[in-house]
């Protein structure tokens, strides 16, 4: 992997301060000079050591009188690697010249945003691939959440891109997902709850009636003492769809950070090796295992499945070797209430990206 902060993104800049802004402190004097940038940036440089006065380090505090050489090593902002391409491994499952499909690891960030501005799926797609350099979003038409592995289609061409949009708008993309959540489920079902930004947490979904519409389909494929495998389908894309409808259940998927348990784990009702199984477990256990939709050239249905994720495998095993204690008397139950936000908020955070956003914005 090359180094996430790419040497082109720095620069020098040599200055001499002018005598009337002689008195000044290093950092006034500098913003003054520099008002391309602001003082806190500057500030931070100094503390940092990018800014040495007449060769030597110095402190925002320190006055100059004039005359004196300043070099400012410029850093580039966090946002500005955005878009830079990055050589990250891929593990692609499928690609051809219209299409490319990946298996994303749990930890990669699909999309560069606040706090993740490089080592993404996009800065990975734009070195595989550089000519995603002249699609939006590199081609990207709906994501999984970072800690979510599994399967991810990426247009290369902005006809792709437009084809891939429609069938997602058109709900035709067919989308199969494996989790892992607490409690025991009896039947098959399907959650049909609108989906928004929570009004207590911005950075949070939830069940909104104010929010857009969102169904997810499930199946049990095996019910353990404590846990649940599914199987679930998405009919449309918003944001931790899966991970909020699960929560609405009372059954949050196991490893969940934001919508899990906030109740009684049932520690004593498990076996050692099963509690070590969990509390090494350390995503939300949710992996993209099927994917299909029209492919954007030939017009033909293809589909893709992979294998589930290793980390799934390993705990999936330890709940069927595992399972509860025959002597645990234990029970537990969820705190977790089902969440109807009545706020409205305007927003827009599908996992599906909107047609026109994506096809009018190259970023």
């Amino acid at each position: 992997m090359t180094d996430a902060t790419p040497q082109s993104l720095s620069n020098s800049i040599s200055l001499t301060i002018p005598h009337d802004l002689g008195g000044q402190r290093l950092d006034v004097a500098l913003q003054k000079m520099l008002p391309e940038h602001s003082r806190s940036r500057l500030q931070a440089w100094i503390k940092e050591g990018l800014v040495t006065v007449d060769n030597q380090p110095s402190t925002s505090k320190t006055k100059v009188w004039g005359g004196e050489r300043v070099v400012v090593e410029v850093q580039a902002k966090p946002e500005q690697y955005a878009f830079k391409a990055q050589d990250i491994p891929l593990n692609i499952v499928f690609e051809d010249d219209h299409i490319l499909v990946i298996n994303k690891p749990a930890g990669m960030v699909v999309h560069p945003a606040a706090g993740n501005w490089d080592g993404t799926l996009l800065n990975a797609l734009l070195f595989h691939a550089p000519q995603l350099h002249d699609v939006p979003r590199a081609g990207i038409v709906h994501r999984l959440d970072k800690d979510t592995s599994g399967l991810l289609v990426v247009a290369k061409t902005l006809n792709a891109q437009t084809h891939l949009v429609r069938q997602l708008q058109a709900r035709t993309v067919k989308r199969e997902y494996r989790a892992i959540v607490w409690g025991q489920l009896w039947r098959n079902g399907t959650v049909d709850q609108p989906i928004g930004r929570d009004p207590r947490s911005r950075t949070k979904m939830a069940i909104n009636r104010m929010g857009k519409p969102a169904v997810t389909r499930y199946e049990i494929l095996e019910r353990f003492s404590v846990q649940t495998y599914l199987r679930c389908n998405l009919e449309t894309g918003r944001t931790h769809q899966i991970r909020v409808h699960m929560q609405f259940l009372k059954a949050p998927l196991v490893g969940d950070p934001i919508y899990g348990y906030r109740g009684i784990v049932p520690i004593r009702a498990m076996t050692q090796t099963l509690r070590d199984a969990v509390s090494k477990f350390n995503r939300q256990a949710l992996h993209a295992i099927k994917l299909g939709l029209i492919h954007p050239a030939t017009n033909e249905f293809v589909e893709w499945q992979i294998e589930l994720a290793d980390d799934m495998k390993e705990l999936l095993e330890a709940m069927r070797h595992e399972d509860i204690k025959d002597d645990a008397e234990e029970v537990f139950e969820f705190s977790t209430e089902p969440y109807l936000a009545d706020e409205d908020y305007e927003y827009d955070d599908d996992d599906d990206f909107d047609e026109d956003e994506d096809l009018e914005e190259n970023e």
